[in-house]
Order: structure tokens, then sequence, then C-alpha cells
């Protein structure tokens, strides 16, 4: 992950996303699916560490990866279908 451009990292969040959603979907009715809730912790954690990188390097995506004392500036900044990717 750390050595994609910001369109490389953008497409594997969205991707990891999807895996996620699906998966929730999935265990919401499979609740006792060993495999299936690794396969969730293995992609919430890719995920994760996915949402960090980005922030890092080109601000955050999501609210719950914003580090700034001023919460709300994060809006202020180009926002990733704008072009700037």
């Amino acid at each position: 992950m750390q050595t994609m451009n910001q369109n490389q990292l953008l497409q594997w969040i969205n991707q990891v996303s999807f895996a996620i959603t699906d998966i929730t979907l999935y265990l919401d009715t499979h609740t006792d699916d060993k495999e299936a809730l690794e396969y969730f912790d293995k992609y919430n954690c890719e995920r994760q560490k996915a949402l960090e990188i980005y922030n890092n390097q080109y601000g955050p995506l999501v609210l719950d990866t914003i580090k700034s004392p001023n919460y709300w500036c994060w809006a202020k900044d180009p926002w990733p279908w704008e072009g700037e990717c």
C-alpha cells in the first residue's frame, strides 16, 4: 500500500470497503461462521491501514481519520473526485 499512488490507494480502499460491507451482510445471518469473521477482521484491518496512509498523504477521506484540532477544516481541501488524484 505504501507504494500506491493516490488513485490506486483510493481504488484499494473502495475494494476493501465493498468486501467489508458484503461480508457484514453475510455475518448478519451467519454469526457463527469463523472463517467469515476472520475474513472480516483481515479486510477491516487492511481498510484501516489504507485509510491511515491516505489520511497521512492526501488528507482525511472519512471523518474518523481526521487528526486536526480544527475538526471541520478538512472539508476545505479538494475532494478526491475533483481531479486532484
